[in-house]
């Protein structure tokens, strides 16, 4: 059942807003004055929220903000009057979903409610793959905000409803196995085996029978038979990372497995019959190697089905406080240790650097400091100590301060743990256009809180 706030100064509308509503099954909240709004809010998750613009001698467009501090991803619906209308667009800049003019058409305004929970709910689709990966799987869940990285997990929820065959593809380091382990993880296969093997870490000559298995005396050392690892995925998914790097000869037998759905063991006589769902990954570029005469063309077809490509790090740099945060968490609670938090500097330094090494060089990172540190805070002389800062050329003067900005948005937003109003005064800008700019590279303060 969707909860739903209700704010305005009049008990009368309350009372008759709040029956309506609940008479089409919401669960109402309501609150004539804004300090009490924002209490509620502070101690209560809702889905949506009705604001009334003119609250007696306080600004509803000022509550609207204070409430999206608490919960930046709530649609909130301003009630106004004829008299406010343009006051009322103004506020829908500021971030309100829409407005509902006074006296109230209630089935406009259950249209209105309806339309922003669905709004909502499709943003918050997302969320749904990373709380099922599991902390044994290396992620407490997926961390990111970036709109990268929204967009690339909503692919793998539509991917996660099918049987089709996924195409992984990113740089080493973007974290292409855990990918590959939540589209498992929110597929209706999630309560069958997730069978993982690294292509490029297994010599030709074994390959064949860790992919199918053999025989007692299959060979010289077969001393009792043992299951493949295509068999012991059956009914579940089979992960083949760094695909590109599987000799062709045996890309033949692949293709053959993948077509019929069947093979022989090594020194079997009887088939095996599999159903598994197959996800690859490769750090290359797969159409290339095609082009290259190195990755079989038919096999491509075959496994490139869905294609989901992980950006790198360096293209998602307002992730990099969150990431940080998670790393530091994770290993002070690992070694034992007492980190509250990196230093402004420290942070800084992570954001300029270009991360060659990805997510998987960021962890690394972290973890290099909180072995390190000796005080409760980490500073920038254990961020890369060792590394070398690689010049990427000049970049136009446009790009360069659209870079700065957000870069300094991000630390901003990060060092102030979410708070608006301290960052602001941080900034120096009013509260509103800090908003603004916040919601120009798409970063959300509620996303830089501490849990």
């Amino acid at each position: 059942m969707n909860k739903i706030m209700v704010v305005d100064d009049d008990q009368n509308v309350l009372k008759v807003i709040k029956m309506r509503l609940e008479a089409n099954h919401y669960q109402v909240a309501t609150a004539f004055q804004a300090a009490k709004a924002v209490k509620i809010a502070q101690d209560r998750m809702f889905d949506l929220a009705l604001v009334d613009l003119k609250l007696r001698g306080e600004n509803g467009i000022e509550l609207m903000e204070n409430l999206h501090q608490i919960n930046p991803e709530m649609p909130i619906i301003i009630l106004t009057s004829y008299g406010t209308i343009e006051t009322a667009v103004e506020a829908m800049k500021k971030g309100a979903y829409s407005y509902v003019t006074k006296p109230f058409n209630y089935k406009e305004l259950l249209q209105q409610i309806k339309n922003g929970l669905e709004s909502s709910s499709l943003s918050k689709v997302t969320d749904q793959p990373c709380n099922m990966v599991k902390e044994s799987q290396g992620f407490e869940n997926i961390v990111g905000a970036s709109e990268k990285m929204k967009k690339m997990l909503e692919q793998v929820v539509q991917a996660a409803k099918t049987d089709s065959n996924v195409h992984i593809y990113g740089e080493s380091g973007t974290g292409k196995e855990l990918i590959a382990r939540c589209l498992h993880e929110t597929s209706p296969r999630k309560e069958n085996p997730f069978v993982a093997i690294n292509c490029a870490a297994i010599p030709e000559t074994l390959l064949e029978s860790e992919l199918f298995g053999y025989e007692k005396g299959a060979f010289t050392g077969a001393k009792q038979s043992k299951k493949g690892i295509f068999a012991q995925a059956h009914t579940g998914t089979l992960f083949l990372d760094e695909i590109s790097e599987m000799p062709l000869t045996m890309q033949v037998k692949l293709l053959r497995v993948l077509e019929e759905t069947v093979f022989y063991p090594l020194g079997g006589e009887k088939t095996i019959q599999v159903d598994v769902r197959i996800v690859v990954a490769s750090n290359k570029d797969l159409k290339k190697e095609v082009e290259n005469g190195t990755f079989r063309e038919d096999l491509f077809y075959r496994v490139h089905v869905i294609n989901i490509k992980l950006p790198p790090l360096r293209e998602r740099k307002e992730d990099i406080p969150l990431l940080a945060g998670h790393f530091l968490q994770k290993y002070t609670k690992k070694m034992n240790k007492t980190i509250k938090d990196f230093s402004p500097s420290a942070l800084q330094k992570m954001m300029l650097h270009h991360w060659p090494g990805n997510v998987r060089e960021l962890e690394n990172t972290v973890e290099y400091a909180v072995v390190m540190a000796v005080q409760d805070v980490i500073n920038e002389d254990l961020i890369l100590s060792s590394e070398e800062e690689v010049n990427e050329g000049l970049k136009c003067l446009k790009s360069a301060k659209e870079d700065f900005e957000k870069d300094y948005l991000v630390q901003l937003i990060g060092l102030t743990k979410g708070n608006v109003s301290h960052a602001a005064k941080l900034a120096g800008k009013y509260r509103a256009d800090l908003y603004e700019l916040l919601k120009k590279y798409d970063l959300k303060p509620i996303d830089y809180r501490k849990k």
